[in-house]
């Protein structure tokens, strides 16, 4: 893939004689290079890439895809090749047959660029290679804007669910190195399919995807252009386990003892909830400078609200105008960060917000953490896994020692030589200098709802790349927060937004985003209608998405539905 630049870095310094003798020099200022724009090409032939070939590599379809087969927002995708195959078979450990399976969407009219497409959750599934531009109901892809798109399964079948975590290579290619597979070959494809590579490489996911792509940025800094990530579960193995502890104690919490996600919502019911984030909108809804349902200054707010002063404590029976005492303490200490046997927090606060009502809030805190929390911690993470006979999710969640997860997850055997830790995560999150110096860029959102991959937990991240950058990462590297969205999408939110484009004008135009206009998805959006927008907005609003740490306030007139009517601060 070609990396020539537009220009080359370069740093300047001035000596100036100082007052009492010798000489100071300035720091030197870093100039970085602005990769060149891609150029595009026409698809030769679909029907002849059957025959491609690429070592540990076999083709099983390369079928042509007429325009409109596959729409976006209501709109055709114009006509691609559709390429599908696997890489490196083999049987496993535990005897099942592995392989690393994919699909790429090649464009008739190509852009010039290369998306990889990280999927979410386990893996396991070729999804349709489109590629997420970001947010909810996207209006395009990456596909239709003429990318050639790559998705895979990370290397095992969803079949097999959590268990494929008993095969010690299927954890790896889920981890890391299926990305490593993947690359290469798809480069030749492309460069088969074209008549020349790609000029220009993307990356890009939300969730595990985001975790992915932010493993790529560690490890693959120098195969990739462009990183779009989205809600990242960096720390998966952490966060999973701290919503183990979540579970436990919203079971301590419920009317009964039983081990049902229904049971552990009474724990914390929709109107407690709903009060919590009334509560929340009441101390901290117009920091910003307008009252309308978005907490858009995130960091003030949990300053402004406290969970045993603004929101009633029950003198009698809960009846959803209150908290128990017991509620307070416990889900105050579960957003304050999850703690191992201890009293240590081992994962993440989490910012109280206004999305705290939603179904895809509490279908993570209540079923997830019972039904997909457990088994990927048991069998995926755990250093040796679980036993598959007589295991029960719910049973493992509600009944399993915290400080026995937290040394399983980081333990590693003669089989298992690596530890969750190490697969899962990026490696030097924080040591992006490769990534800076060649001219790569990131642009990183999270949202200030996720109930899964907490928003401080990027945040944080992000405090310390800057303050390893000098006290500015900006250059390279920008984080948004999404106000309201819930785990990649939904939420009291505006979540449908655009972030790819804005990051390939950085990438090759050198145009940075000091933000992203996103909108409401509300009655009538052709992208799909977001159930959770309030009635009371109206249903296309748009706000600003500003770098971090500038918070959108609004400029004290106008119409408050608009983003124009807002600026970064």
């Amino acid at each position: 893939m070609p990396t020539q630049s537009a220009g080359t870095p370069t740093s300047s310094g001035s000596s100036t004689p100082p007052a009492s003798g010798g000489t100071t020099t300035t720091p030197a200022v870093e100039t970085l290079p602005v990769l060149g724009a891609a150029v595009g090409a026409t698809l030769k032939d679909c029907a002849s890439l059957a025959g491609f070939t690429f070592a540990n590599t076999t083709i099983t379809v390369a079928n042509s895809i007429t325009a409109g087969t596959l729409t976006v927002a209501g709109k055709p995708v114009a006509a691609h090749c559709q390429v599908s195959g696997s890489m490196y078979p083999r049987t496993g450990t535990d005897g099942q047959s592995y392989a690393v399976g994919f699909e790429m969407r090649l464009p008739t009219n190509w852009n010039g660029r290369f998306f990889y497409q990280a999927n979410g959750g386990i893996d396991g599934s070729v999804s349709t290679a489109t590629g997420g531009i970001g947010g909810g109901g996207a209006l395009d892809n990456a596909l239709d804007m003429g990318f050639a798109v790559i998705s895979s399964d990370a290397g095992h079948r969803a079949a097999l669910g959590p268990f494929f975590g008993l095969d010690p290579q299927a954890r790896l290619d889920y981890g890391y190195q299926a990305v490593a597979k993947l690359t290469p070959m798809a480069k030749a494809l492309i460069a088969s399919a074209y008549g020349k590579g790609p000029d220009r490489s993307y990356f890009g996911g939300c969730s595990n995807g985001g975790r992915h792509t932010m493993v790529a940025m560690s490890r693959y800094p120098d195969d990739y252009d462009g990183f779009l990530v989205g809600d990242p579960g960096f720390r998966l193995p952490l966060a999973a386990a701290a919503n183990i502890v979540g579970a436990q104690n919203y079971h301590a919490l419920a009317d009964t003892t039983a081990m049902t996600a229904a049971n552990l919502g009474t724990g914390f019911t929709p109107a407690e909830r709903t009060l919590v984030s009334n509560a929340v909108l009441a101390k901290c809804d117009a920091l910003d400078g307008a009252a309308d349902g978005l907490v858009q200054d995130t960091g003030a707010c949990q300053a402004a609200f406290n969970l045993d002063r603004d929101v009633p404590t029950c003198s009698g029976s809960r009846d959803g105008t209150c908290l128990s005492a017991a509620q307070k303490q416990r889900i105050g200490q579960l957003f304050a960060g999850a703690l191992d046997g201890n009293g240590k927090k081992f994962y993440s606060s989490f910012p109280w917000d206004a999305g705290l009502g939603t179904t895809g809030w509490a279908g993570w805190k209540f079923s997830n953490s019972l039904n997909l929390d457990s088994g990927a911690v048991a069998f995926i993470w755990q250093v040796p896994p679980a036993s598959q006979t007589g295991f029960d999710g719910p049973t493992f969640t509600l009944t399993s020692n915290i400080d026995t997860i937290l040394a399983k997850i980081t333990s590693t055997d003669s089989l298992y030589t690596e530890n969750s830790l190490s697969f899962m995560t990026p490696p030097n999150p924080t040591d992006l200098s490769k990534l800076k110096k060649r001219g790569a860029k990131a642009m990183v959102y999270h949202g200030t709802s996720d109930p899964i991959f907490s928003s401080d937990d990027t945040q944080h991240w992000y405090d310390q790349l800057m303050a390893a950058n000098g006290g500015d990462a900006s250059n390279f590297a920008r984080f948004y927060r999404v106000p309201g969205m819930n785990h990649c999408s939904g939420g009291p939110t505006t979540d449908q937004f655009d972030m790819l484009t804005p990051l390939v004008n950085w990438v090759e135009k050198g145009q940075a985003a000091d933000s992203v206009v996103a909108s409401a998805r509300g009655t009538g959006n052709v992208g799909g209608v977001n159930a959770d927008v309030p009635a009371t907005w109206a249903p296309d609003r748009t706000r600003p998405l500003c770098a971090y740490p500038k918070v959108a306030r609004y400029k004290g007139s106008g119409d408050i539905e608009k983003a124009e009517n807002f600026a970064c601060q």
